[in-house]
């Protein structure tokens, strides 16, 4: 669902021009700094997520997957809620090949790391190893774009002439954060959106850059977890189908529904306000569901910790 919608929203942005530069609306080069450890962030997530349920398994003796889609509110917030400038331009022309081929090489090396882990025996040195090389891939492209953003050498141009003084606590912690957005979004189901947006704005992007270079960037994780939970065998083809149908379109009915919101109005900020109602209500959701749940698990006596990884199966 989010991977239809995310993807639905970065064909439409594709075209789009910067509200006030001579650019894409999507800035490439701060994809770069997050996609990676997006990504690998993405793959911790689904190591956790089936650590999981492997002990809700053991504990109520349950055959069927206990992985919900829970982030029904954050994939509405990035699929449904940005993107929009006021000119387009020309495809071949918007689009920064050279970032793109890379975030692309990143996702194909991870993707084939991970159909090499899943041929490999749990918890064996092969699987291991497969896991642990996705590491320096990740980080290795979002060091060198991070050392590059230090020395100058590259810029946030979306932000225009605000300058930005890169210190290197700021990267580790932002890039900490893309991790935390990546391990998140593979441990619940949701896109990673929800920390990326919010934190995009915290630097100083414009509100339709920072929504629209967070659903780029979320493609890359939410395609990656699909992938992921499908080599695990937990993903229902026709029950997947129907959502990302929904998703599309309603990701389509958004973008053009706010862009002419924006210009009736002339604010942008309608999307930090859509942003935040959103994250809002989707926290209030996914608490009251957490808390019944524990409720109940407690009330059961059952367990709630993490499993032991190596006794699954597949």
């Amino acid at each position: 669902m989010i991977t239809g919608g995310a993807g639905a929203t970065v064909f439409y942005n594709l075209k789009q021009k910067h509200p006030t530069l001579d650019m894409p609306v999507i800035d490439y080069d701060l994809a770069l700094l997050f996609q990676p450890v997006l990504v690998l962030g993405i793959s911790i997530g689904v190591v956790f997520n089936e650590s999981a349920r492997l002990s809700q398994l053991n504990d109520t003796e349950r055959t069927e997957a206990a992985y919900e889609p829970l982030p029904g509110g954050p994939i509405k917030s990035n699929n449904a809620g940005p993107k929009y400038s006021n000119e387009t331009g020309s495809l071949l022309e918007n689009i920064n090949w050279m970032v793109l081929g890379l975030l692309f090489t990143v996702w194909v090396i991870i993707l084939v790391l991970e159909i090499a882990k899943n041929h490999t025996t749990t918890c064996s040195v092969e699987y291991w190893i497969f896991n642990l090389l996705q590491i320096p891939v990740a980080l290795g492209v979002t060091s060198f774009q991070a050392v590059f953003l230090y020395k100058g050498k590259r810029v946030i141009a979306s932000k225009g002439d605000q300058p930005t003084d890169w210190r290197v606590h700021q990267l580790i912690l932002y890039c900490a954060c893309g991790l935390a957005a990546g391990i998140v979004g593979g441990l619940l189901g949701l896109g990673g959106g929800f920390i990326l947006g919010p934190l995009f704005l915290e630097l100083g992007i414009p509100p339709q850059v920072s929504s629209a270079t967070a659903t780029f960037s979320m493609t890359f994780s939410a395609s990656m977890s699909v992938v992921q939970y499908y080599l695990l065998k937990r993903f229902p083809i026709p029950y997947t189908l129907y959502f990302v149908a929904v998703s599309t379109v309603a990701a389509f009915v958004g973008q053009h529904l706010v862009k002419k919101l924006i210009k009736l109005l002339g604010r942008a900020s309608l999307i930090i306000f859509i942003l935040a109602s959103t994250v809002f209500v989707s926290a209030i959701s996914l608490g009251s569901v957490g808390i019944a749940n524990m409720i109940k698990n407690i009330s059961r006596n059952e367990y709630m910790g993490f499993d032991d990884l190596c006794t699954y199966t597949g």
